[in-house]
Protein backbone atom coordinates (compact mmCIF):
# COMPACT_ATOMS: atom_id res chain seq x y z
CA UNK A 1 0.00 0.00 0.00
CA UNK A 2 0.90 3.45 -0.58
CA UNK A 3 2.33 5.23 2.63
CA UNK A 4 3.75 8.52 3.07
CA UNK A 5 6.40 10.06 6.01
CA UNK A 6 6.92 13.85 6.15
CA UNK A 7 10.29 14.50 7.88
CA UNK A 8 12.53 18.34 8.32
CA UNK A 9 13.03 20.33 11.18
CA UNK A 10 10.32 20.56 14.04
CA UNK A 11 11.19 24.41 15.01
CA UNK A 12 11.64 27.43 12.65
CA UNK A 13 12.30 31.14 13.41
CA UNK A 14 10.09 33.52 12.46
CA UNK A 15 10.98 35.19 9.18
CA UNK A 16 12.72 31.93 8.47
CA UNK A 17 11.62 29.51 5.20
CA UNK A 18 9.87 26.03 6.90
CA UNK A 19 11.12 23.34 4.78
CA UNK A 20 9.65 19.54 4.80
CA UNK A 21 10.20 16.80 2.53
CA UNK A 22 7.44 13.67 2.29
CA UNK A 23 8.83 10.52 1.29
CA UNK A 24 6.30 8.21 -0.41
CA UNK A 25 6.89 4.19 -0.80
CA UNK A 26 4.57 2.13 -2.49
CA UNK A 27 3.56 3.92 -4.96
CA UNK A 28 5.40 6.37 -7.30
CA UNK A 29 4.71 10.27 -7.43
CA UNK A 30 4.65 10.20 -11.31
CA UNK A 31 1.70 7.58 -11.44
CA UNK A 32 -1.66 9.31 -13.17
CA UNK A 33 -3.68 11.09 -12.35
CA UNK A 34 -2.51 11.60 -8.61
CA UNK A 35 -1.88 15.20 -6.88
CA UNK A 36 0.90 14.77 -3.52
CA UNK A 37 -0.67 17.81 -1.73
CA UNK A 38 0.46 19.21 1.80
CA UNK A 39 -2.33 19.83 4.42
CA UNK A 40 -1.65 21.44 7.53
CA UNK A 41 -3.62 21.69 10.93
CA UNK A 42 -3.05 24.69 13.39
CA UNK A 43 -3.51 23.89 17.06
CA UNK A 44 -7.51 24.11 17.70
CA UNK A 45 -8.25 24.83 14.27
CA UNK A 46 -9.37 22.62 11.35
CA UNK A 47 -7.43 20.92 8.30
CA UNK A 48 -6.12 23.64 6.05
CA UNK A 49 -5.20 22.65 2.29
CA UNK A 50 -1.95 24.11 1.00
CA UNK A 51 -1.27 22.91 -2.10
CA UNK A 52 -0.41 20.00 -4.28
CA UNK A 53 2.02 18.41 -7.29
CA UNK A 54 0.06 16.46 -9.92
CA UNK A 55 1.53 13.78 -11.04
CA UNK A 56 2.79 16.12 -14.22
CA UNK A 57 4.90 18.77 -12.44
CA UNK A 58 1.84 21.29 -12.54
CA UNK A 59 1.65 22.63 -9.01
CA UNK A 60 -1.25 24.26 -7.30
CA UNK A 61 -2.08 26.52 -4.10
CA UNK A 62 -3.65 27.79 -1.71
CA UNK A 63 -5.05 31.03 -2.41
CA UNK A 64 -4.08 32.70 0.84
CA UNK A 65 -0.86 31.07 0.77
CA UNK A 66 0.53 31.22 -3.07
CA UNK A 67 2.70 33.91 -2.38
CA UNK A 68 4.95 32.13 0.54
CA UNK A 69 4.55 28.75 -1.07
CA UNK A 70 6.47 26.38 -3.31
CA UNK A 71 5.70 23.00 -3.66
CA UNK A 72 8.50 20.83 -6.11
CA UNK A 73 9.41 17.14 -6.28
CA UNK A 74 12.39 14.76 -6.97
CA UNK A 75 10.98 11.68 -8.80
CA UNK A 76 14.63 9.84 -8.38
CA UNK A 77 13.72 9.82 -4.74
CA UNK A 78 10.30 9.49 -5.16
CA UNK A 79 9.80 12.38 -2.87
CA UNK A 80 8.01 15.96 -2.66
CA UNK A 81 8.78 18.68 -0.58
CA UNK A 82 6.87 21.98 0.70
CA UNK A 83 8.45 25.33 1.23
CA UNK A 84 6.74 28.20 3.06
CA UNK A 85 8.90 31.48 3.51
CA UNK A 86 8.45 34.19 5.54
CA UNK A 87 6.60 32.19 8.64
CA UNK A 88 5.40 33.68 11.64
CA UNK A 89 4.06 32.19 14.59
CA UNK A 90 0.02 31.48 13.06
CA UNK A 91 2.16 29.24 10.98
CA UNK A 92 2.70 26.97 13.76
CA UNK A 93 0.70 23.75 12.93
CA UNK A 94 0.82 20.31 12.47
CA UNK A 95 1.88 19.35 8.71
CA UNK A 96 0.74 16.28 7.07
CA UNK A 97 1.37 15.41 2.96
CA UNK A 98 -1.10 13.00 1.60
CA UNK A 99 -2.14 11.59 -2.07
CA UNK A 100 -5.48 13.66 -3.61
CA UNK A 101 -7.60 12.57 -6.56
CA UNK A 102 -10.87 13.53 -8.02
CA UNK A 103 -13.30 11.01 -6.16
CA UNK A 104 -16.13 12.20 -8.11
CA UNK A 105 -17.71 14.37 -11.02
CA UNK A 106 -21.14 15.80 -11.20
CA UNK A 107 -23.06 15.94 -14.60
CA UNK A 108 -26.01 18.15 -12.62
CA UNK A 109 -23.82 20.53 -11.15
CA UNK A 110 -20.60 20.90 -13.21
CA UNK A 111 -18.86 20.02 -9.80
CA UNK A 112 -15.41 18.08 -8.76
CA UNK A 113 -14.95 16.25 -5.60
CA UNK A 114 -11.64 16.03 -4.52
CA UNK A 115 -10.40 13.45 -1.21
CA UNK A 116 -7.21 12.68 -0.27
CA UNK A 117 -7.17 8.55 0.37
CA UNK A 118 -3.80 8.20 2.15
CA UNK A 119 -1.62 10.69 4.35
CA UNK A 120 0.92 10.63 6.14
CA UNK A 121 0.81 11.02 10.28
CA UNK A 122 2.08 14.60 10.39
CA UNK A 123 4.91 16.39 11.58
CA UNK A 124 4.65 19.22 14.23
CA UNK A 125 6.04 22.72 13.61
CA UNK A 126 6.46 25.44 15.27
CA UNK A 127 7.36 28.87 14.51
CA UNK A 128 9.41 30.53 17.77
CA UNK A 129 12.24 32.61 18.67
Amino acid sequence: QVQLQESGPGLVKPSQTLSLTCTVSGGYITTSYYYWSWIRQPPGKGLEWMGAIFYSGSTYYSPSLKSRTSISRDTSKNQFTLQLSSVTPEDTAVYYCAREGMRYYSDYGGMYYYGMDYWGQGTQVTVSS
